[in-house]
């Protein structure tokens, strides 16, 4: 007996509770693998992040500081909101291929393509008005008082500017590579 005609002498309530089953195992298995993605030990899993950027920011506040509140990689390269999640997870599938054939696999290469893959990052974060600082740093909850005098005034001049946190804030978690910063390129132009 073929499968097919052993579906067909089946109830379609029965159909209907394989086809939930299966679902709910392809819906679990999808949500298991952005959680496990989304893991800073899965974004050092390779050794091309793991000796050059991971190694960088271990020696930055974002990885130790006095308030003991630590960002991992997700937390300022992954959105938290579902829609930008899923786009984010499907452009990764291109850094995947830049892995498999070697692009940055030697610390000279990658050397040779940090500020294209800074000035990726920065465009994002511009695009988005830095969404994934503000994850953390919450405008509202600064207070300027506590900031040293130039820190207000600057913040002050972003806010008249529309400037987003990356503009300023670029080179605090990873190496800042040769070339203009990210307030210096016109993004809109690509």
């Amino acid at each position: 007996m073929t499968i097919t005609r052993w579906l067909g002498q089946r109830s379609p309530w029965f159909l209907l509770a394989i086809a939930g089953i299966v679902a709910l195992v392809i819906g679990g298995g999808a949500i298991a693998g952005l959680k496990w993605t989304n893991t800073e030990a899965f974004c050092i899993g390779c050794h091309e992040m793991r000796d050059n950027v991971y190694a960088e920011y271990k020696e930055t506040p974002h990885d130790r500081n006095a308030s003991g509140v630590r960002a991992t990689c997700p937390d300022c390269h992954v959105p938290r909101d579902t829609g930008p999640l899923l786009v984010r997870k499907v452009q990764a599938t291109g850094e995947l291929w830049a892995k498999l054939t070697g692009k940055i696999d030697t610390p000279e290469k990658f050397e040779e393509h940090r500020y294209e893959l800074a000035k990726r990052v920065w465009a994002t974060m511009k695009r988005t008005d830095s969404r994934e600082c503000r994850n953390c740093h919450s405008e509202s909850a600064m207070s300027s008082e506590l900031q040293s005098e130039r820190a207000q005034t600057r913040h002050e001049r972003a806010k008249r500017e529309n400037l987003t946190c990356v503009e300023c804030h670029f080179g605090i978690a990873h190496q800042e590579p040769e070339g203009p910063g990210p307030q210096e390129i016109d993004f809109s132009a690509k």
